[in-house]
């Protein structure tokens, strides 16, 4: 196991990374913000189970940073990758609260929660070949952007180039002029 993580600053959210996931797993992103998990829940006073995917062998899907779970998930989730293995302690700020704390759970109570990050998907609708499109739609139109613009600033360099060019005959044909004037007037 390795050592907790203070993911708020303040204790309320503790992680303890039980099991590491492989260093190219994915994690929940903007584009992936759909999560499988495992779980159970303990009251850490106790050491009662009160909640768990284990006994029917389900997963528990929902939208990362949505608030559709208790702030920890929320916070927690965001910092796992798939395969992981975490121990989340919670305090009642970042769990149920007094507000919506189900009936079999105190309302001041810690809760610690065993989860396991099963998958990251893209939200409905979405596939992960469209997300990957649309990434790789993204990155083609900003080489266009850069493309345009460098050839903008090349266009604007050889139009500098010419406006010099053309300004130095200008003063050049002046110059020959002045001269040739000069040679013609005293000649009279």
């Amino acid at each position: 196991m390795s050592d907790a993580i203070d993911l708020t600053g303040d204790g309320g959210v503790i992680k303890t990374i039980v099991r590491r996931a492989k260093p190219d797993a994915m994690a929940p992103s903007e584009n992936l913000p759909l999560v499988d998990v495992h779980y159970e829940g303990i009251l850490a006073d106790t050491g009662e189970v009160f909640d768990t995917t284990h006994e029917d062998n389900t997963v528990f899907t929902f939208e990362v940073g949505m608030g559709s779970v208790i702030k920890a998930w929320d916070i927690a989730l965001k910092t796992m990758k798939v395969g992981e293995v975490s121990r989340i302690t919670c305090k009642p700020e970042y769990a149920y609260g007094s507000a919506g704390s189900p009936p079999d759970i105190p309302p001041d109570a810690t809760l610690v929660f065993e989860v396991e990050l099963v998958a990251c998907r893209p939200r409905k609708g979405a596939s992960v070949s469209s997300v990957s499109d649309e990434r790789a739609r993204l990155e083609e139109l900003k080489k266009q952007r850069e493309l345009a613009a460098a050839v903008k600033e090349e266009e604007k360099k050889k139009r500098e180039e010419a406006k010099a060019a053309a300004a130095a005959r200008i003063q050049a044909k002046l110059e020959a002029k002045k001269g040739q004037g000069k040679g013609k007037g005293k000649a009279k």
